[in-house]
C-alpha cells in the first residue's frame, strides 16, 4: 500500500473536486449542515467515480445519506453497549452494598486502585472493540455503496476477509497517516487570527471529500469479495 501515492491521488481529487466549482463547494458547505446529504455525497465518492461526482439529485443523494448514517449508527450500537454495560458494572455493584463499608485509609487506597484498574481495563477494552467496528464499518458502507444493497453493508464474512487482504495493520497504519495530516492542517489554520475557525468550517468539504477517497482507495487495494 503506498500511502504517498494515496494522500496525493486524494489531494488531487478533492481540489478537481472544488476547485473553480464554488456552486458544488457551496451546496457541499450547506450539506455539512443537513448532513444527510453530505453523507450522500460520501456514498457517490464510495462509488469509486472519478472525476468527482457532481451534487445533483439532492433528493437521492439524501436518501442515500440516511442509508449511509443509519449503517454507521447501526454499526456503533456494540461499541456504545458495552461502554453501557461497563459503566453498569463499575458502579452498580457499589451503589448497591449493603454490607459494612470498609473504613481506613489501606481499605481506601486499594478500593480507589482496584477501582482504576476496572476503569483502565474497560477503556481499553471499548478502545479496541471502537477501532475494530470503525475499520470494518468503513468497508461496509463502502460495499453497500458499491452493491446497492443495504444488507451487504453487514456481510461481516466478506468485510473481514477483504480487510484481511488489505491487511489489519496497514490498514490501521494508513488512516493513522492521514488522520495526522488533516490534524496538520486544520492545527495549522487554528493558528490563524481572527479568520482561522472560518477557514476551518469553510474548508469542511475538502476535509470530508479527501478522506473518503483515501478510505475508497484502502478499499480498492485488494479485490473485493463476491
Amino acid at each position: 500500500m503506498d500511502f504517498g501515492t494515496m494522500l496525493k491521488d486524494s489531494y488531487e481529487y478533492t481540489k478537481e473536486a472544488l476547485w473553480g466549482k464554488w456552486t458544488r463547494w457551496l451546496i457541499l458547505l450547506v450539506s455539512t449542515i443537513v448532513f444527510p446529504l453530505i453523507y450522500g455525497y460520501f456514498v457517490r465518492i464510495m462509488r469509486g467515480t472519478t472525476p468527482a461526482p457532481d451534487t445533483d439529485n439532492l433528493i437521492r443523494m439524501f436518501i442515500e445519506g440516511i442509508v449511509l448514517l443509519v449503517i454507521y449508527i447501526v454499526y456503533a450500537i456494540p461499541v456504545y453497549l458495552v461502554a453501557f454495560i461497563g459503566m453498569l458494572l463499575y458502579f452498580i455493584p457499589a451503589s448497591v452494598t449493603s454490607g459494612p463499608v470498609p473504613v481506613g485509609d489501606a481499605a481506601t487506597s486499594t478500593g480507589t486502585s482496584a477501582g482504576l484498574i476496572v476503569v483502565v481495563i474497560l477503556a481499553i477494552l471499548i478502545v479496541l472493540l471502537a477501532i475494530a467496528v470503525g475499520l470494518i464499518a468503513n468497508f461496509g458502507g463502502i460495499r453497500y455503496a458499491r452493491t446497492g444493497r443495504f444488507g451487504e453493508a453487514f456481510n461481516i464474512r466478506a468485510i473481514t476477509r477483504h480487510i484481511g487482504e488489505v491487511g489489519w495493520l496497514s490498514y490501521f497504519v494508513a488512516l493513522i497517516i492521514v488522520g495526522i495530516v488533516i490534524g496538520i492542517v486544520e492545527f495549522v489554520l487554528m493558528l490563524i487570527p481572527v479568520i482561522g475557525w472560518l477557514l476551518l468550517f469553510v474548508l469542511t468539504p475538502a476535509f470530508a471529500i479527501f478522506s473518503i477517497r483515501y478510505v475508497t482507495q484502502i478499499y480498492d487495494s485488494a479485490p473485493a469479495p463476491a
